[in-house]
């Protein structure tokens, strides 16, 4: 049967504040082993809070074979109510959604990033703290928990003028995210910094998530693999429970490409940032860019070990600058 609780009050701005403020859900159902000591989600999902603040949660909520409340994962819209959920309870997003086919995403992950972020910039917070966000996406995620968690201001850029229009809406419809992010269209499709950095503009960091994986096909076999293990059904239909367009999820060269060709620009823009981060998800593609590293010559690199459940991941930063 359905896990449903009975439909409780809109909570006022300054209790939504509060709750952002506690430190730990009550009987959190389950630990995550590794997310960043800062992170609200470090405990799991708190699903009866989360029902209470967002009752159309409820629907997609059961008890496990363990008797925990749970959601089917592999349920893109099961997901994407989660999410929400998170986004309103956690951090004061009365409004988010993604338009049907773009990424839909887990958000303990992308939370780790910020707080991993922030120590790397010594925890500054405030408006003042400018971070780029390169490939925002339709669903304006790091912006959104950077703006919540630490009251940074971003900009962010995509290729995709219909995603640029999604976030656009977020930040209008959530009073909180108004006049601290500023979202820029990137016109060519192999640059990252030129077109969008403006001359003589400073950044405290910059951050990316990039597509992972080499065509569409591997995308494919990548999301069937996902759906098997989150299933157990081989043969499962490949259907994004996260979502992604195509730019989202691959391009040529695929991550390791990606992220050389990010490294050889930085060094045209040594003085626009202070540090240049970005995710890297599979280990094998390191050592070619850390060669691409060497090649540009930075004061400083870092390489931060990210461990979300079974997932292990990194995140690489650079600088130009001294420390």
């Amino acid at each position: 049967m359905p896990f449903r609780l009975p439909a409780a009050p809109e909570p006022t701005h300054d209790e939504a504040v509060q709750k952002r403020r506690d430190v730990k859900p009550p009987n959190s159902p389950r630990d995550k082993p590794g997310l960043h000591p800062r992170n609200r989600h470090r405990n799991g999902y708190d699903f009866p809070a989360l029902v209470r603040t967002t009752p159309s949660l409820g629907r997609f909520v059961q008890a496990n074979p363990v008797g925990v409340p749970t959601i089917d994962f592999s349920n893109p819209d099961a997901v994407m109510a989660l999410n929400a959920a998170l986004l309103r309870h956690d951090y004061g997003i009365s409004h988010w959604e993604v338009p049907a086919g773009y990424l839909c995403p887990p958000i303990p992950g992308r939370a780790d990033y910020i707080h991993h972020l922030a120590d790397l910039l010594g925890s500054a917070r405030g408006e003042a703290v400018r971070v780029l966000d390169v490939g925002v996406g339709a669903n304006c995620i790091y912006p959104i928990l950077g703006v919540a968690e630490y009251g940074w201001s971003f900009v962010g850029t995509d290729i995709d003028a219909a995603a640029l229009a999604s976030a656009r809406r977020l930040v209008e419809a959530n009073p909180s995210l108004r006049g601290r992010i500023e979202l820029r269209h990137q016109a060519s499709r192999r640059s990252f910094f030129r077109g969008v950095v403006q001359p003589g503009e400073r950044f405290a960091a910059t951050l990316c998530n990039p597509p992972f994986h080499r065509s569409q096909a591997e995308a494919m076999a990548g999301t069937e693999r996902k759906i098997r293990n989150l299933t157990g059904r081989k043969g499962a239909p490949a259907v994004l429970n996260f979502g992604g367009r195509n730019h989202e999820l691959w391009c040529e060269g695929g991550e390791s490409a990606f992220v050389r060709r990010m490294v050889a620009e930085s060094a045209e823009f040594p003085s626009s940032s202070r540090w240049f981060t970005t995710l890297v998800s599979r280990r094998e593609n390191l050592p070619a860019i850390q060669d691409a590293l060497r090649r540009v010559k930075p004061a400083v690199v870092r390489q931060i070990e990210l461990h979300h459940g079974q997932k292990k991941s990194r995140i690489v930063a650079w600088s130009f600058a001294a420390e």
